[in-house]
């Protein structure tokens, strides 16, 4: 089933309103996504957590380099890096 109908203002919005995910270790994965209006940042708090727990941007943080004077930094890059992801 499709959902046309119009939320914001800059045109048509056409989602599925049931997605069906690959299996993951012969688990069905879907989504439905009826839940009426949400937030749309509260995607963020699982990112956050995922990040976490695979390590992804630390890795990154530990890849790149950091120009700056060790002596004068008030923020590591971590936090940089997590910023802008």
């Amino acid at each position: 089933m499709i959902n046309t109908r119009d939320h914001d203002g800059t045109g048509t919005v056409c989602n599925p309103e049931f997605f069906q995910f690959p299996a993951v270790k012969k688990r069905r994965v879907s989504a439905s996504f009826s839940g009426g209006d949400v937030t749309r940042d509260g995607g963020i708090l699982l990112l956050r957590q995922a990040d976490r727990q695979v390590g992804l941007t630390q890795a990154l943080a530990g890849v790149l380099p950091d120009p700056r004077d060790p002596d004068r930094l008030q923020h590591p890059l971590l936090t940089f890096v997590r910023q802008r992801v």
